[in-house]
């Protein structure tokens, strides 16, 4: 069986961002996380006190895409940040904002 190499969350967050930006799409470093292994949320912000909050999701096999944490009015999202912040110091925060919710997280390369 092979180990295939992963990406640093660092390397991943920075790649992200950097498409978001090709896209016109707006996104925000809310927290900064362990740079080797931080696990990253993706909060969906779209401009209609509504957000959606966005983990990764992972099986014994490997990755499963991203999944929904959960969604609803921005401040019950905002408190499931804080409490995920709250029992993993190392998390990685992003906030994309919008109004379509385009995340482009089902895109080849972000999906996996």
């Amino acid at each position: 069986m092979a180990i295939e190499p992963r990406l640093t969350a660092e390397f991943w967050v920075h790649a992200y961002r950097n498409r978001l930006d090709l896209h016109n799409i707006p996104v925000f470093l809310r927290k900064r996380g362990d740079n080797t292994a931080g696990a990253v949320l993706i909060k969906l912000n779209t401009l209609d006190g509504q957000a959606v909050l966005y983990q990764r999701g992972f099986a014994f096999e490997g990755p499963r895409g991203w999944e929904v944490l959960t969604e609803g009015e921005d401040a019950a999202v905002e408190a499931a940040i804080d409490k995920q912040s709250g029992f993993d110091p190392d998390l990685w925060v992003l906030e994309i904002e919008s109004a379509t919710g385009q995340t482009l997280l089902d895109e080849p390369g972000l999906r996996d």
